[in-house]
């Protein structure tokens, strides 16, 4: 996977300059940005970082996004302090990076967010949103976390679990197109194994044409009028897909 002689392939899209509406938190061992909706709700949404971490201000709109739209939203430091990716890394020592911050080795903190978000914020309904890592991360949560009641996994899929296909909560997966991190031969067999194996709750596998790895939330629309109306679409089938199961 790694390869020094090409930049990291994660660093596609805009960087916002965005500052949130929400706040920062302390959830017992992890630090979090929790934003509230403008009226009392007993929905919420784990709102689940990329390479860049849980500050990236893009991952930060996405979830005042959800907040606007009826969603308690919290985004937590599944690094835990640790240094995000860098953009400017040597891709050939991601593997190395990425030891100790496996997005399927995350139950202590995704117990402890569920425990927040049910006894400090009333919350009975709790689905959940991840983009590349966090997409993998929401993967694993639809395998692990039945009382997660949807999931949206934006260009990410588990990959070494022998149950990946076996899903507990129902599943939107979102691909572009163009994506190097995760090529469409991937995505099919995802998709011909949900078909086989996951026969008991709602799955969909969405590919956007002409899109990278990134492009749900990394791209400001207004300085991408060709790709907006497709950011659009996918925010859109976002909300709807939680809307739905939530």
């Amino acid at each position: 996977m790694a390869n020094e002689a090409k930049p990291c392939p994660c660093d596609l899209g805009d960087r916002m300059e965005y500052r949130g509406v929400g706040q920062e938190v302390q959830i017992e061992h992890i630090k979090a940005y929790v934003v509230q909706p403008p009226s009392h709700s007993d929905k919420a949404v784990i709102v689940i970082q990329d390479i860049y971490g849980w500050q990236l201000p893009n991952t930060r709109y996405m979830a005042d996004m959800l907040a606007s739209n009826g969603y308690i939203a919290v985004c937590p430091d599944f690094y835990m302090g640790k240094e995000p990716w860098s953009p400017s890394g040597d891709w050939s020592t991601f593997q190395q990076w990425l030891e100790d911050k496996k997005p399927t080795n995350i139950n202590k903190e995704v117990d402890a967010v569920l425990r927040f978000l049910k006894g400090q914020c009333g919350a009975q309904r709790i689905g959940a949103v991840g983009f590349c890592w966090g997409g993998v991360a929401t993967h694993y949560l639809a395998l692990q976390y039945p009382e997660v009641r949807a999931g949206v996994s934006v260009y990410g899929i588990v990959k070494e679990r022998e149950d990946r296909y076996e899903l507990k909560s129902p599943t939107l997966f979102i691909f572009g197109e163009k994506d190097e991190i995760i090529p469409l031969d991937q995505v099919s067999v995802l998709e011909k194994n949900l078909k086989e194996k996951c026969t008991t709750v709602d799955y969909q596998v969405k590919i956007f044409p002409g899109q990278t790895h990134g492009f749900v939330h990394r791209k400001k629309e207004d300085i991408n009028s060709a790709d907006q109306p497709k950011i659009q679409e996918a925010r859109a089938d976002m909300l709807n897909w939680l809307n739905k199961y939530m």
